[in-house]
């Protein structure tokens, strides 16, 4: 609804955040991948959201240790600045698997050799999509 209108709200979007719903098939993923890996987060969210986030996730009894959230002024398509994160992060350890539910950013994870699973149980919205690749917002 917020990116439906114009011009965008953005500020209602992210203020939404903290009551994103959790959803069953995420969550189970996240625990059952957390048995053998550590979780990094990486979210196309603003910094100034990180407390926020981490009280989400921790929440929902899933581990906030390492998260990495798009810089202030970075408007970027979220597959641009998600895949430089990866990058750093592969260079010091190997990635198992990364799951996003950006098609744009499984389809450029992809390309670059990287383990990736679609998130397919997550709604996405055309207005979200812009929002990521041509807005550079989340």
């Amino acid at each position: 609804m917020h990116l439906e209108s114009r011009p965008k709200d953005w500020r209602a979007f992210f203020a939404g955040a903290a009551a994103d719903p959790p959803l069953l098939e995420g969550l189970e993923l996240a625990r059952e991948l957390s048995a053998e890996h550590d979780i990094v987060w990486l979210t196309g969210r603003p910094e100034r959201l990180r407390r926020l986030t981490a009280t989400w996730l921790c929440s929902h009894d899933l581990p906030a240790t390492e998260i990495h959230m798009r810089r202030g002024g970075d408007y970027r398509p979220a597959r641009q600045t998600k895949l430089a994160v990866l990058r750093q992060l592969a260079a010091t350890r190997t990635i198992a698997v990364v799951v996003d539910d950006d098609p744009a950013v499984v389809a450029a994870l992809e390309a670059e050799g990287l383990p990736v699973r679609l998130a397919d149980w997550v709604p996405y919205a055309e207005s979200l999509r812009q929002g990521q690749e041509g807005d550079g917002h989340t």
